[in-house]
């Protein structure tokens, strides 16, 4: 039961190509984002399309894997969990963000074409 106290599941597009920082301990770590989509009806009976970007961390070997599979455009299907930060920016103000931290990645389409 443990597991689902923290669990987030999304289904999105890569905003960008992965970043990967490599450290001297010899973790790694895949860092994008990913927009997600949803369409709704307003009280006008307009569509509206809202799309929301989320920061992704995947660690290890799943980096890793990052790194072989994905780009920019890609779908995938992600899991993972919240982890809330906090920071101080140069002027000294403290910032809070919240990032998915992803467990493992499905790949659903691609925007590359075979050929």
């Amino acid at each position: 039961m443990n597991a689902l106290r923290n669990n987030v599941k999304l289904i999105g597009r890569l905003g960008a190509q992965p970043e990967f920082v490599n450290f001297e301990s010899g973790k790694s770590l895949a860092r994008f984002t990913l927009a997600t989509n949803e369409r709704y009806k307003d009280k006008n009976g307009q569509w509206i399309d809202l799309t929301q970007w989320h920061n992704i961390n995947a660690w290890g070997k799943t980096a890793e894997r990052i790194q072989k599979l994905l780009s920019k455009g890609q779908e995938i299907m992600l899991e993972g969990r919240l982890v809330n930060q906090s920071y101080e920016s140069k002027t000294g103000e403290k910032r809070y963000s919240t990032i998915i931290e992803l467990t493992d990645f499905l790949l659903l389409a691609s925007t590359k074409t075979e050929n």
